[in-house]
């Protein structure tokens, strides 16, 4: 039993860890991909249906609101039937919605299939991290969560690059078709290569537990088990939301939620606004498109660094580092504008907000334990989620007030100072 309990304290990690944190990645890649392709396709779309910019902003909102209300109540159910199948069956439902949605003749189509899809979308996220998290080595968990979810904006990037070439010659539907064909291409991987939760098997006790358990030992180097260790009583967990909120946990949960609530609102608020911005403080047009690749890819490196600082000096103390630089560098906009530095600027912006951002799923998989991790990583971000509709409305009724670009920017800095704030004020024994 004690090779169990330490099964994952080892730094080396074998290839079934490997493997199975490498899809969590490719997945995260394809939700990012999923996402955006409707960004993409918007202004084909319009072109095409002679839409109005209201309508598909209706659209938008759809995904956002799908994957509400799956990180919500999809997510979760990987507590009872466990993580393996939760993300089979999401990442199916994501892509067959987002192949079907190149078959939509209306507006009101769209919204059905982006708020479908959106479900998938929000339930795969948590889980592939909170998977992540009880496969990583222990000493690097922090760092592997990070990893696997900065596989978001890598998808948002790559995404771009396709459409720019897919869209003008081939049309919008042709893109959506690629982006389910991709995301459904990755099933037979999640069916023969991910394993479930040891975590999982061993503290929940689903059916067939025991020679699940023993099929991942063997694949792991490890003696199997003749028996599985008992449930303790009072170790059991409700898998409810009143889990969530017990007097040890209480304050660390609405901590968590108030940053990821301000930490979305900030980054929505950014990747909404961010090509009109650049236009506003006087990049060209042709660079100012760039705008959102070059936050994106500042996004990929502040991600990875957040979660090598984050195993060496906590992950508290780094991402209110980081959040506390992003709310600098958005007040520090209006003094480039009419340069092209400010381009750069969006990249060390990327580079701060996602960076500290990302880090808050570390948090989550950490101070919540393995019998209740899908339920709290999932309604965190489905706190976090309200964040992000309200934040792009936001934007605009200040602007519609009268307020400059370059004023809103500074406004949205605050939310970003307070998230890094709320996180510190975390007081988890889990984590530093």
């Amino acid at each position: 039993m004690t090779k169990t309990i330490n099964l994952f304290e080892n730094v080396e990690m074998v290839m079934l860890q490997k493997l199975t944190i490498f899809i969590c990645f490719l997945l995260n890649i394809l939700d990012g991909m999923d996402v955006m392709v409707i960004s993409y396709a918007a202004p084909a779309i319009a072109k095409e249906w002679a839409t109005t910019p209201q309508a598909l902003g209706v659209v938008l909102s759809a995904g956002l609101l799908g994957m509400t209300v799956g990180t919500l109540f999809l997510a979760p159910r990987a507590d009872i039937i466990g993580r393996r199948a939760l993300i089979l069956g999401c990442a199916a439902l994501m892509g067959l919605v987002v192949l079907a949605t190149s078959t939509a003749s209306s507006v009101n189509e769209l919204i059905f299939y982006r708020f479908i899809s959106g479900l998938g979308i929000g339930g795969v996220l948590p889980i592939s991290a909170a998977l992540t998290a009880e496969y990583a080595p222990k000493s690097t968990k922090d760092f592997w969560v990070s990893f696997v979810m900065s596989g978001y904006p890598i998808g948002a990037v790559l995404s771009g690059f396709v459409a720019a070439s897919v869209i003008p010659t081939y049309g919008w539907r042709t893109m959506f078709q690629f982006a389910g064909a991709a995301t459904l291409l990755t099933l037979p991987f999640v069916y023969f290569f991910m394993s479930e939760s040891l975590d999982f098997l061993l503290k929940k006790q689903p059916k067939n537990a025991l020679a699940q358990a023993n099929v991942i030992l063997g694949k792991m180097g490890q003696v199997s088990l003749a028996a599985l260790p008992p449930i303790v009583a009072a170790k059991v967990e409700k898998t409810a939301i009143s889990s969530l909120f017990t007097p040890e946990r209480k304050r660390s949960t609405l901590n968590l939620w108030f940053a990821l609530f301000l930490s979305f609102a900030t980054m929505y608020y950014l990747l909404t606004w961010i090509p009109k911005l650049a236009s506003a403080m006087g990049l060209p047009m042709n660079l100012a498109i760039y705008a959102g690749a070059v936050f994106n890819l500042g996004a990929v490196t502040g991600i990875w660094l957040q979660g090598y600082l984050s195993e060496k000096f906590g992950l508290r103390r780094i991402i209110f580092l980081f959040m506390a630089l992003t709310a600098l560098l958005m007040t520090l906009f209006t003094f480039f504008k009419g340069s092209a530095l400010v381009l750069v600027l969006f990249g060390f912006l990327g580079f701060a907000m996602q960076g500290g951002f990302v880090g808050l799923y570390a948090v989550a998989a950490a101070i919540y334990p393995t019998e209740i991790r899908s339920t709290g990583m999932g309604w965190a971000m489905g706190a976090g989620r309200v964040g992000a509709i309200i934040s792009p409305i936001l934007g605009g009724y200040l602007a519609s007030w009268g307020l400059s670009m370059t004023a809103t920017f500074i406004i949205f800095a605050v939310p970003a100072l307070l998230a890094g704030i709320a996180t510190w004020r975390i007081d988890s024994k889990e984590i530093r």
